[in-house]
């Protein structure tokens, strides 16, 4: 296959958007390792947002179904989940209207558009119907994770993650790295390649309760403690 200035750019595009996605992986498993337990920080849906704009647009631009999606099933979960943290309404404005904006339009794009648009997308001689099927069900399987986790938080009114997102979000990514191995796409295979690693790190650090600073032997000042306080009893 001849890789053109084009798809460069596109690949790029989709890298990029990968390393987001690590990035906030990194934030949400950094935090946790300090608490001692998993966390929902804010960075890690701010950056979710920001990183599924960029992957939507390449989907897109790389005419893939599977991709385009997945994105579209999780991207409102993320701005949710922002406003479940009370930090949806602290984003400037003008972010907010883009980020409400620009699914809508990318929709409309590949509905009217004739190079990337519905058809050219269906009728991609590049993935074989078997892939593609088999795509589409590893992209369900990956982003039914945040529908799980968004089901959850809605009954907690809390953003959290639990265990069953780590499930899910390591056989979904499997799929998909498989997936990517088919389809010949370094931007997935390179992005789940380094993602699975940190979604066993989490479900170990649920189960064992041990952040791997408790388990350093000398202190690097950065873990967080937490005890109850007792009350004192009052002498009469």
């Amino acid at each position: 296959m001849e890789i053109t200035a084009t798809d460069m750019l596109i690949f790029a595009l989709g890298f990029l958007s990968q390393v987001l996605f690590f990035a906030r992986t990194i934030v949400q498993w950094f935090k946790s390792e300090k608490a001692g337990k998993i966390l929902s920080p804010v960075l890690f849906w701010q950056i979710s947002l920001m990183a599924s704009i960029m992957m939507l647009i390449y989907g897109i631009l790389r005419e893939d179904p599977a991709i385009i999606l997945g994105q579209f099933i999780v991207y409102f979960i993320y701005i949710r989940n922002l406003q479940l943290q009370k930090a949806w309404k602290k984003i400037p404005a003008y972010f907010r209207i883009i980020s409400l904006v620009l699914p809508l339009t990318c929709l409309l794009w590949i509905f009217i558009s004739g190079e990337n648009g519905f058809g050219e997308i269906l009728k991609n001689n590049d993935i074989a119907p078997w892939l593609l099927i088999f795509g589409i069900g590893a992209q369900l399987i990956f982003t039914f994770r945040f529908i799980y986790q968004w089901i959850v938080s809605e009954k907690k009114k809390i953003s959290e993650l639990p265990p069953g997102f780590w499930f899910i979000s390591l056989t979904g990514s499997l799929m998909i790295f498989t997936y990517a191995i088919f389809r010949k796409d370094p931007v997935l295979f390179l992005g789940h390649l380094g993602s699975m690693a940190m979604y066993i790190r989490n479900l170990m650090l649920h189960y064992t309760g041990k952040g791997l600073f408790d388990l350093l032997p000398f202190d690097l000042g950065v873990v967080t403690k937490w005890s109850p306080r007792r009350k004192k009893k009052s002498l009469p």
